[in-house]
C-alpha cells in the first residue's frame, strides 16, 4: 500500500485529503503541520509520496523540499492557490512532481499521484542517464588526455597511446578511465 506524508497547516483540510487518500487506496504515514523537521520526518517514516496542500509555498518548504529531493528523491505534490510562474518554477526546480492550482477534490488524489509518481520515475530515470553521460563523457576526457601525454612523452601515434593503455587496463584489471587517470597522476609527478 502506498505511504503518503500530508503537510497542511488546516485540520480540516488534512482531513478531507486523509479521506481522499483513504478512497484511493493509500494509506497515511502522518500529518504534519508544517515542513519544518521534513528531513527527519521524511528520514524516519520514508513515504512513498509527499503532499503539501498550502495556499502558497513558502520559501521554507521549498528550501526542506529540495534538501529532501538531494538527498532522499521522491514524489512531490502541491495543491496550492498561488499560479505565479516563479512559484511554480521554485516548485519544480525543489522537486515537485505535480503543482496542482486551484483546489482540491478528494476524487482527484489518485489519478494525481499517479502522475506525480510517474513523472518522478521518469525523471529519476533521465537524472541517471544524465549522470551515466556525464560520467562516460568525463572517462573520455581522461583518457584523451592520457593519450596526448603518451604521444608526448613517448613519442607514440594516437592508436599506439591507446593500445599501450588498453593493455596496462588489461594486465591490472582496471578501467581505461583508471588508467588514464593513473598515467595523469605519474605525468604532473615525472614531467
Amino acid at each position: 500500500m502506498l505511504s503518503v506524508l500530508v503537510i497542511d497547516e488546516s485540520r480540516s483540510r488534512a482531513a478531507e485529503i486523509c479521506a481522499g487518500l483513504a478512497l484511493a487506496g493509500y494509506q497515511v504515514a502522518a500529518i504534519l503541520a508544517d515542513s519544518a523537521n521534513l528531513t527527519a520526518e521524511v528520514e524516519k517514516l520514508q513515504p512513498d509520496v509527499i503532499l503539501i496542500d498550502t495556499e502558497s509555498p513558502s520559501r521554507d518548504t521549498l528550501e526542506n523540499l529540495a534538501v529532501v529531493h538531494k538527498n532522499m528523491p521522491r514524489p512531490v505534490v502541491i495543491f496550492t492557490q498561488e499560479d505565479g510562474q516563479s512559484a511554480i518554477r521554485d516548485a519544480v526546480k525543489a522537486g515537485v512532481s505535480a503543482y496542482i492550482v486551484d483546489g482540491l477534490d478528494p476524487k482527484r488524489i489518485k489519478p494525481i499521484v499517479d502522475v506525480a509518481r510517474v513523472r518522478f520515475e521518469d525523471t529519476q530515470a533521465m537524472r541517471r542517464e544524465l549522470d551515466e553521460i556525464s560520467r562516460k563523457l568525463s572517462d573520455r576526457k581522461l583518457v584523451d588526455k592520457a593519450k596526448g601525454i603518451l604521444m608526448k612523452a613517448r613519442d607514440l601515434d594516437e592508436e599506439a597511446a591507446y593500445h599501450a593503455m588498453r593493455k596496462l587496463a588489461m594486465e591490472r584489471g582496471q578501467s581505461m578511465s583508471k588508467v588514464a587517470k593513473d598515467v595523469i597522476d605519474m605525468a604532473r609527478v615525472l614531467l
